[in-house]
């Protein structure tokens, strides 16, 4: 079960563990491919990687295509690629460029045949703005455990 710690305002916290080795949890993250396969927020949504190149300063998009027919299009720049320890990157909608630019966070800590993953968002505005994306992780770790399963 994944957790949520109480955080400031701009920052939120998500743990959760997993039951599968680092290696293979870190590549989910990292590899295009399987990054697509459970990377949104339920099985409503189906996700398009556009680019992931994973490197420091490398640049990532990815779109979440939800049944109505909405597309939600994030992009950002890799600050930290730590395999399989950690990445940090910069996390911005397309349709909110005038807002400011977040960070997140995501390290990967070996238990030997399960994963904790403890994910940091960083720099929101506002509470409404960590709350919709703590429900968005929290929905993204339940497909994370969906797919690793």
């Amino acid at each position: 079960m994944a957790t949520t710690q109480s955080q400031p305002e701009t920052s939120l916290q998500v743990k959760r563990t997993f039951a599968a080795p680092r290696d293979r949890v870190f590549r989910a993250w990292t590899d295009a491919r399987q990054f697509a396969l459970w990377f949104h927020p339920s099985t409503d949504y189906k996700t398009i990687v556009s680019l992931m190149d994973l490197k420091v300063g490398g640049k990532y998009s990815v779109e979440m295509h939800h049944k109505n027919g909405a597309i939600h299009n994030v992009r950002g720049t890799y600050q930290e690629v730590r395999p399989p320890e950690r990445l940090v990157f910069t996390w911005r909608w397309q349709k909110e460029d005038a807002a400011p630019e977040t960070l997140v966070t995501v390290e990967f800590r070996d238990l030997g045949e399960s994963t904790e993953v403890s994910l940091t968002h960083r720099n929101f505005i506002n509470l409404e703005d960590r709350e919709k994306h703590n429900q968005g992780w929290m929905g993204c770790f339940d497909q994370l455990q969906n797919y690793l399963a």
